[in-house]
């Protein structure tokens, strides 16, 4: 049974986003790996802004600064 979880910043991702992130997880697994797709849990988990870091900042704080991660 696998289980996938991914992770993203919540910055608005709509519903029919998700769907085709899960659908295009499962189909995935199921081409790659031959997993059953009725087997296959697909978890994706929003993390507010200040709730994720890198270089040692929380992101809102670098958001608010302008900086992304592809300009470090």
């Amino acid at each position: 049974m696998p289980y996938i979880k991914i992770e993203v910043t919540r910055e608005g991702v709509t519903r029919e986003q998700k769907q085709t992130i899960i659908k295009g997880v499962t189909d995935l697994m199921s081409s790659v790996l031959n997993k059953d797709p009725h087997l296959t849990h697909v978890v994706i988990q929003e993390i507010d802004l200040d709730d994720w870091g890198y270089a040692g900042e929380q992101v809102s704080v670098l958001r608010e600064k302008g900086i992304t991660a592809d300009k470090k």
